[in-house]
């Protein structure tokens, strides 16, 4: 097993212009690097400490010192650069089943600290964490979205993405969109509710209409995500289990580097039209074998709110189970 060592290096020249470029604004580049090859990286002008397990400390001052190489021609450090110099150094982290101790798990933000609670909510947030792409797929009252905002609001606050966006498809949840006035985006603002109480408990109405107004935070309908790349940017998709298998295609090809997503869902409640099919489901099981991106399932037990939801959910799961049984399908038949 690897032991965790430190690696100090000097760049040189010591170009501040190339030391800038390299860094990117705000430390992204490096930033990118730590996420993604599971180090820490320090540095004081043209000295760097690079520290993490043995292996991946000594690929990760390699990526910078190559990164470094290339600013020399050049101040355009992208994203997309930097992640293919970390897909060539072989150190690419894609965690598999990691243990981690659930029990010092907290989301920190502007007015409150949220502790997840039972093990599937600690599970979640801890992928959330270590994944670029994950699924949350339960009944109502779980805590997916809330959870999934929670660690968006974490993120922007310690500077890890630049922006958030809250997405919903805009599925006619037995309503009629083309009654309601205005355009799609106000027809839809109704259905983005629940993301809108999320964010004010957790930054304030203040703060959160000022992002909203520098395009900090955006909460848009599923339709206007359509030829966007979205880097840097933590991203919710909610509701999922209303798109179609094109939407949801979409939406995952969107994903550019720097970024987070997380999907959530309830299976159990789509109102798609009939004949079409959910892109949640599909996407769960096309997906399975991928690596690198998590699935969390929420259970009835895992429910958060009133104890009679919980019953509710177990009540409608068992009438389910009841009218799926094929004993039950012959017995309709017969009578």
């Amino acid at each position: 097993m690897s032991s965790e060592e430190s690696r100090q290096f000097q760049l040189i020249p010591a170009d501040p212009r190339r030391l800038a470029a390299l860094c990117g604004q705000f430390d992204e580049h490096l930033k990118q690097i730590e996420r993604r090859m599971t180090v820490r990286i320090g540095y004081r002008g043209n000295q760097f400490r690079v520290i993490g397990d043995e292996d991946a400390a000594q690929a990760a001052a390699e990526v910078v010192k190559h990164l470094y190489r290339e600013t020399e021609a050049s101040d355009d450090i992208s994203p997309d650069l930097v992640h293919l110099f970390i897909r060539e150094s072989g150190f690419d982290r894609l965690p598999e089943g990691d243990v981690f101790d659930g029990s010092s798990i907290v989301i920190r933000t502007a007015k409150v600290q949220i502790k997840p609670r039972g093990d599937n909510q600690q599970r979640y947030v801890h992928s959330i964490r270590t994944h670029d792409i994950n699924f949350g797929v339960g009944p109502a009252g779980t805590g997916k979205t809330w959870l999934a905002v929670a660690c968006a609001v974490e993120a922007l606050k310690n500077e890890e993405v630049k922006r958030i966006l809250l997405v919903r498809p805009a599925v006619e949840a037995g309503e009629k969109l083309g009654f309601l006035p205005g355009d799609l985006a106000q027809k839809v603002d109704p259905y983005l509710r629940p993301l809108y109480d999320a964010l004010y408990e957790m930054l304030g109405f203040d703060q959160v209409v000022r992002l909203i107004e520098r395009s900090v935070i955006e909460i848009a309908p599923l339709a206007f995500m359509r030829g966007r790349t979205l880097n840097n940017a933590f991203i919710i998709l909610d509701e999922s289990q209303n798109t179609t298998r094109e939407q949801m295609k979409m939406f995952l090809t969107r994903i550019g580097f720097g970024s987070t997503a997380v999907i959530t869902g309830d299976i159990t409640q789509i109102d798609l039209p009939k004949g079409q099919h959910s892109g949640l489901v599909h996407a769960i099981e096309v997906l399975k074998p991928v690596k690198g991106i998590s699935l969390t399932r929420f259970t009835s037990a895992d429910v958060v709110r009133h104890p009679l939801v919980q019953r509710i959910v177990e009540a409608y799961d068992a009438h389910q189970d009841e009218t799926d049984d094929p004993r039950s399908r012959d017995d309709r038949r017969q009578r």
